[in-house]
């Protein structure tokens, strides 16, 4: 779902290569995560169906078209409000 960043960027235990993460906020919480992801595949990586979540970036909309090509990055801020069914 999402990474830490446990030591420098580029580099993980060790010294060795791993994703370089970007730092998000998420519903009001820091988060880091792999760069590189777009929107759409951080929603994947968060268990959320994309048909069933309104997606906020930076205070504007986004349209459910555009997650697939939307880049998640480094000091993006997210709300994120998904439906829930029932009677």
């Amino acid at each position: 779902m999402t990474t830490s960043i446990d030591s420098a960027p580029g580099t993980g235990p060790g010294g060795s290569e791993s994703p370089v993460a970007a730092s998000i906020v998420l519903n009001g919480e820091r988060r880091a995560v792999e760069s590189g992801l777009s929107v759409a595949e951080l929603l994947h990586r968060l268990g959320l169906d994309s048909g069933m979540v309104v997606v906020e970036r930076n205070r504007r909309i986004l349209s459910r078209a555009d997650l697939a090509d939307t880049p998640v990055e480094d000091g993006d801020r997210f709300e994120l409000v998904h439906f829930v069914g029932g009677g």
